[in-house]
């Protein structure tokens, strides 16, 4: 682990067994429980739902393969989704799923190649259980196998509880149980919120500027519960600390959102979607520390990073990290921003 002192300029390197005792003990560590689903579905095609019977079902409907990737819940039934082959994928084409156990339906085309899809179950089991036995865990592309039965409990945090994400909160993977039993024992609280990963975490910037990339939203909950110790946290002075960039992006909307409806509260409770774009010019509202993973070049979470501890520092803290042979991606190491 990094250890960077934002007010300073400086770092450190460190072990993530550390982070206990690196804490002040009055901090504040708000966690994202979110629990990733087994979101890759792959299927056959099987023609337009609406053809006639005199329409002839094209050869590749019948044997096509097809992958989806689901990327957001929009109803029970229907979910935002990449679908390879895309192209080839028209509004009304049907996918079968386990034989035919489940059905997705096409319903409409959307912007980055997304597709919306209604999902129908065939054998007495509901969408979501189906999607749950017949799925597989998305795991990063530069894992160069396929998934395997422990992905599933691996691919998590220990915190994980609520499934909907496509992808773990990766900053969260370095925690074990004893580790933040030692962080509570030392007089840090912690707080759990939601915020399902998605599109808008993975994006990757193409436009000439920030500010005109249009980051895709991701749904987050924050219950009234949480968002009434954060508010106490701060109004007590303690440090905020964001264990990963979904936290902090989930954070700052919300806070945002409180302060165009909600009189004289940091936080607004509810559910709700994140569409908050936050790169260097951002005026954090409630989070004073960050924890987490290396990041991409041209990524938003790298333009989040380098909001909360500048560019020039955050770019020379990774040329040391790349000398030292951090390691990167999702299974990479972390830093802790403070």
């Amino acid at each position: 682990m990094l250890l960077l002192d934002r007010h300073r300029g400086a770092w450190e390197d460190r072990a993530f067994a550390d982070l206990p005792q690196l804490l002040r003990g009055d901090e504040f560590l708000v966690l994202n429980n979110a629990r990733v689903l087994p979101a890759r579905l792959f299927g056959k095609r099987a023609g337009v739902h609406s053809q006639s019977p005199s329409r002839k079902t094209a050869r590749e409907h019948l044997s096509g393969t097809v992958e989806v990737l689901l990327t957001r819940k929009i109803e029970p039934e229907i979910w935002e989704a990449l679908v390879r082959p895309g192209r080839k994928m028209a509004v009304g084409e049907r996918v079968l799923f386990g034989g035919g156990a489940l059905e997705g339906e096409i319903l409409a085309r959307g912007e980055l190649g997304l597709r919306t899809i209604r999902f129908r179950s065939h054998n007495g089991q509901s969408v979501e259980e189906n999607i749950e036995r017949l799925g597989h865990v998305p795991l990063p592309p530069y894992i160069n196998r396929p998934d395997e039965s422990s992905d599933r409990e691996r691919y998590q945090t220990v915190y994980a509880l609520k499934a909907g994400a496509v992808a773990a909160p990766t900053a969260g993977l370095h925690f074990t149980r004893e580790i933040l039993e030692k962080i509570r024992n030392g007089g840090c609280e912690t707080c759990e919120i939601t915020l399902h990963v998605g599109l808008g975490t993975f994006q990757p910037i193409h436009t000439e500027t920030l500010e005109e990339h249009k980051i895709h939203s991701e749904t987050y909950e924050i219950s009234e519960e949480a968002a009434e110790r954060i508010q106490c946290a701060r109004k007590a002075g303690r440090r905020v600390i964001a264990v990963g960039t979904t936290v902090v992006r989930a954070l700052e909307d919300a806070a945002a959102k409180a302060a165009e409806f909600d009189n004289g509260r940091i936080i607004r409770a509810g559910k709700a979607e994140a569409s908050l774009f936050i790169f260097p010019g951002h005026a954090f509202r409630v989070v004073d520390g960050l924890l987490t993973n290396f990041h991409l070049p041209k990524s938003t979470l790298l333009a989040l990073v380098s909001a909360f501890a500048r560019r020039e520092f955050i770019l020379d803290a990774y040329e040391h990290a790349v000398a030292e042979r951090y390691r990167f991606y999702s299974y990479g190491d972390c830093m802790l921003i403070r």
